[in-house]
């Protein structure tokens, strides 16, 4: 059976990761145009630097929590589940998965200023400005800017496609094109999305059982009933 899960920051959040978009989050603190656009690089790539070193830092001081950990371990039972999330950190990986696909850029990579896929591992938190890709371009960190695209979009729309069965957690469904990934799945396609909230999914959709719970009540025992073949 292939078995998407597609993942946001509010399965980091349970992990104490500060989430970007809600009332006290990230952007309520920094303006996203000084941190977190190309024109904010080109300004002052020193904040940008320092701001994504502090998020290097909270990642690596971060734990996966049950639910990454029940994902890692439905990916063990299913080899055929493949990972798709909103989220920079790798808490995913941390976990056990494998094959993340990752939407928005990984904190733990730096990329190319002038190829978006042209990454490269950084060892510890700290990124010095200054340093150089081996194409001989300026490291920038590797996430995607707002106004940029989403380099592994279609890779993403290309597996929710060949979904037998699609889990949905901690995402609100606010940022595109991210938000509109699960268009792509089959119309045939039982769409399980785990999360308290209220998030922006169209109610007629019969596809789609709505588990208000966060993450980490709500995935270990839908992964336990998939894993023991029981009904969902």
């Amino acid at each position: 059976m292939n078995i998407v899960v597609f993942t946001g920051a509010g399965i980091s959040a349970e992990s104490g990761l500060g989430t970007f978009r809600d009332a006290d989050g990230l952007w309520e603190k920094y303006r996203i145009e000084d941190v977190c656009t190309h024109e904010a690089w080109e300004r002052n790539p020193q904040l940008c630097v320092d701001f994504y070193n502090a998020r290097r830092r909270d990642t690596l001081a971060a734990q996966p929590n049950a639910a990454h950990i029940a994902i890692a371990q439905l990916q063990e039972a299913f080899p055929d589940t493949r990972i798709i999330t909103q989220n920079i950190d790798d808490l995913h990986e941390r976990a056990g998965a494998r094959n993340v696909v990752h939407l928005h850029g990984d904190i733990r990579m730096l990329r190319s200023s002038i190829n978006e896929t042209a990454t490269v591992p950084l060892e510890g938190w700290e990124q010095h400005y200054g340093d150089r890709h081996p194409d001989g371009s300026l490291l920038r960190p590797y996430i995607v800017f707002f106004g940029e695209g989403v380099p592994y979009f279609e890779t993403a729309c290309n597996i929710t496609a060949t979904a037998d069965l699609m889990l949905v957690v901690g995402t609100s469904l606010n940022v595109y094109p991210a938000a509109s990934l699960l268009r792509f799945a089959p119309t045939t396609t039982p769409i399980y999305f785990i999360d308290p909230g209220e998030p922006l999914f169209d109610q007629n959709d019969l596809r789609i059982h709505h588990i208000r719970k966060k993450a980490t009540e709500g995935v270990p025992p839908l992964v336990d009933k998939l894993c023991n073949h029981l009904p969902l």
